[in-house]
């Protein structure tokens, strides 16, 4: 019995410094992640509304050019 109970001690402080032979590693810090500002669509309204007024004004009053007397 004194044998098995040695035995397992032995194994058992052999098992646990194994395991922290390693010792404290330095810790690992994530960078930040920073999201990048997105803009809005007021753009692509602005370049529709101007396009619907050259379509507007094209269709409203030409006169194909002739000189009215």
């Amino acid at each position: 019995m004194n044998k098995a109970l040695g035995l397992a001690t032995v194994l058992a402080f052999g098992m646990s410094s194994a395991a922290i032979a390693g010792g404290m590693a330095e810790p690992v810090m994530e960078p930040d992640v920073v999201e990048a500002a997105t803009s809005s669509s007021a753009p692509g309204i602005v370049v529709a509304l101007l396009l619907l007024a050259v379509i507007a004004a094209a269709a409203s009053g030409g006169n194909g050019g002739r000189v009215l007397r």
